[in-house]
């Protein structure tokens, strides 16, 4: 959820995968043909640097997470940069209106237990949805395979990797967006965060539109009133501040929901370490 502009799952056919080592915007390596060189990165910026250009909190807090990891999920502190990437959606997404972004999904492979078709499953879900972005007519998002020009590549990554593609304050908590990288933190993908108030596939569906909408343009707003339902582009991993846990950037139709422009001065959690299967 870093302002570097800054689900629920059912069973994938059968997907191909690549296994890939990515730069981001990039065509993957043939078929089959695995590639071990790590994402390329950037010196890591310091703390404070890095918090006075993109206005994020320099502050921490302890945090209690979850219990809903499944037994048989693990993954380390942090990966080795090396991804499986998902095949193409066999089918088009509902929309037909709106230009047209393509994007990946990539699974760092150090991660056990979240199978990348399972992963693009529930992402292209999320984004296909008729509350999600698709619905004001100004964009169709396809999933295309790693062989396939892309406008985006989507993430699921080690908290350590996640700061090496975010290239903001490394806090390995948060999920951020990175030029035409779109990343996931594994470890809020399967212990979400405390206090959301809702299931974990919620909060799923709301990691990939709130990253998402920043790939699109949209940058940080605030709740627009206690009871009310948080808009999507609200930094819900932090706090909801009177509001109510909201996944959708269109909940009720064509129309967005939005708040205020803005962002709370919310300390980020500790940095976690990896988490094993069990």
């Amino acid at each position: 959820m870093s302002t570097k502009t800054t689900c629920r799952w059912r069973p994938a056919p059968a997907v191909s995968l690549l296994v890939v080592a990515l730069l981001t915007g990039c065509a993957g390596p043939a078929a089959g043909r695995p590639a071990t060189d790590p994402v390329a990165a950037a010196p890591v910026p310091s703390r404070s640097i890095a918090a006075a250009a993109s206005g994020r909190p320099t502050g921490v807090a302890d945090v209690t997470p979850s219990s809903a990891a499944a037994a048989d999920v693990g993954y380390p502190a942090t990966g080795g940069n090396r991804w499986s990437v998902a095949a193409a959606e066999a089918a088009p997404g509902r929309a037909t209106t709106g230009r047209l972004l393509r994007y990946r999904v990539a699974v760092e492979r150090d991660i056990r237990g979240l199978p990348v078709t399972d992963i693009a499953t529930a992402i292209s879900a999320t984004l296909n949805d008729p509350r999600g972005w698709t619905a004001g007519g100004s964009w169709r998002l396809r999933r295309v395979g790693g062989d396939e020009p892309s406008d985006f590549t989507i993430y699921l990554a080690t908290p350590g990797t996640r700061d090496t593609l975010c290239q903001d304050v490394p806090e390995g908590y948060t999920s951020c967006r990175n030029g035409a990288r779109v990343v996931l933190n594994v470890a809020r993908w399967v212990k979400g965060v405390p206090g959301y108030g809702t299931d974990l596939a919620t909060y799923r569906e709301y990691m990939v539109n709130h990253e998402v909408g920043h790939k699109l343009g949209f940058g940080h707003e605030r709740c627009p009133g206690k009871g009310r339902a948080a808009p999507v582009m609200q930094q819900q991993t932090l706090g909801l501040h009177g509001c109510t846990a909201n996944p959708w950037p269109y909940p009720k139709g064509r129309v967005r929901y939005s708040g205020p422009a803005g962002a709370y001065d919310d300390a980020i959690p500790r940095r976690e370490g990896g988490y094993p299967a069990r």
